[in-house]
C-alpha cells in the first residue's frame, strides 16, 4: 500500500507517519520509485502499537524508540514483551534512590507466591502507597491486600484471556497494551458504582 494508504488505514497523517519513519520508530517501505515506497501490515500493526505507545502510554519519541527495540529482541519470548508493552518492565529506568525500599511488598509478593520482577515499577509505586497510607494516619499493611490481590489475580486472567491466538507478537502487545491502560479507567469506574450500590444496600432504608 502507499504511504497514504497506510495513512488512512491506520488514522494517522502523512505528515506523522513521515515524522515516525525519520524518527526510525517506523521502518523504511520497499522502494517501488525516487519518492515512492510500498507499505504492507506489518508497518500499520508497528505504526497503531507507536500510536499507542506515545498516545496510550504517553511515551516520549525517545523512549518509545527504546520499547520498540526491547520488543524487537524480544520477539520470541511472550512474557518479557508483554513486560515491555504494559510497563512492568522498566525500559532505561532507574528506580529513584528515595524509593520506598519495598520489604512490606517483597512479603505481599511471597504470600501470593506471585512472579514478578525484583525491579517491577508497580513493586514500587505500591511501597510509595503503603509509605502515603501510613504517613496519613491510615495503618494499613500488606495483609490487608491480601484479597484485594487475588481479585487482581481474577482480573488478570480476563485480560490474558483476551490476547488468547493473537500470534503476531506486535499484535500481541498493542492488544496487551490498550486492553491494559484504557481499560483501567472502565475497572475505577465499576469499582464506585459497585461502591455506591454496596453503600445503598447497607445504609438505605
Amino acid at each position: 500500500m502507499r504511504i497514504s494508504e497506510l495513512s488512512r488505514r491506520s488514522g494517522v497523517s502523512v505528515t506523522t507517519i513521515k515524522y515516525y519513519l525519520r524518527e526510525g520508530l517506523l521502518p523504511p517501505g520497499r522502494q517501488t520509485a525516487a519518492t515512492q515506497a510500498e507499505y504492507d501490515d506489518q508497518h500499520l500493526r508497528r505504526l497503531r502499537l507507536v500510536r499507542a505507545l506515545t498516545g496510550v502510554r504517553g511515551l516520549s519519541v525517545s523512549t518509545t524508540r527504546e520499547v520498540l527495540g526491547a520488543l524487537a529482541e524480544h520477539a520470541g519470548d511472550t512474557h518479557r514483551l508483554l513486560g515491555v508493552a504494559l510497563g512492568s518492565v522498566g525500559v532505561g529506568e532507574k528506580p529513584a534512590e528515595d524509593a520506598p525500599q519495598g520489604a512490606e511488598v517483597d512479603q505481599l509478593v511471597q504470600e501470593l507466591d506471585w512472579s514478578v520482577h525484583e525491579a517491577a515499577p508497580a513493586r514500587a509505586a505500591l511501597a510509595e502507597t503503603l509509605d502515603s497510607l501510613r504517613s496519613l494516619g491510615v495503618p494499613l499493611d500488606w495483609r490487608a491486600l491480601l484479597p484485594y490481590a487475588r481479585l487482581a489475580e481474577q482480573t488478570a486472567v480476563l485480560d490474558l484471556d483476551q490476547l488468547e491466538g493473537l500470534a503476531d507478537p506486535l499484535e500481541a502487545a498493542e492488544r496487551a497494551l490498550l486492553l491494559t491502560v484504557l481499560l483501567e479507567p472502565a475497572l475505577m469506574a465499576l469499582r464506585r458504582m459497585a461502591q455506591e450500590n454496596e453503600s445503598a444496600r447497607r445504609h438505605t432504608p
